[in-house]
């Protein structure tokens, strides 16, 4: 008997359906980077987090709305018919989460991008601060040094 598989893992049905939820309100940061670099239309990428935060970095062409805001600011920010994706500080804050549902709770179709702001950095991808459009390396441990994708 191993640890990992001390519970067996789910039927093919339960799993297929299990995973397959998740992505429906999932995505990560490389895949809204290249839906951003594309300029997908009717996306909508929204940092829930505070004034201090948004103007300490955001990612280019995010829409700054603080999650205690969405319910009475979202319909005049965002346009109706519009996918979302919110984002906040990383893994470790469940911001977007919160924020995820309050657009939910509105009608709009949205997923949380895992890793957040933390994992936009880490990887490399350009931010917006007060002095321009900037980079910081790569962390080697999130993400390839070569390339802005895992090819996951």
């Amino acid at each position: 008997m191993t640890f990992t598989f001390a519970i067996p893992p789910a039927d093919r049905a339960t799993a297929v359906a299990h995973f397959r939820a998740r992505l429906s309100v999932e995505t990560d940061v490389s895949d809204v980077h290249a839906d951003l670099s594309a300029r997908t239309p009717a996306l909508v990428v929204v940092d829930s987090r505070g004034v201090a935060a948004w103007t300490q970095g955001h990612l280019p062409g995010a829409v700054h709305l603080p999650t205690a805001e969405i319910a009475t600011r979202a319909a005049e920010l965002i346009p109706s018919g519009s996918a979302v994706v919110t984002y906040c500080w990383g893994p470790g804050c469940n911001g977007a989460t919160r924020a995820a549902l309050e657009f939910a709770l509105l009608g709009y179709p949205v997923k949380e991008m895992l890793g957040g702001f933390e994992y936009w950095v880490r990887e490399g991808l350009p931010v917006v601060t007060e002095t321009g459009l900037t980079r910081r390396p790569v962390d080697d441990l999130t993400a390839p040094t070569a390339t802005i994708t895992c090819d996951c």
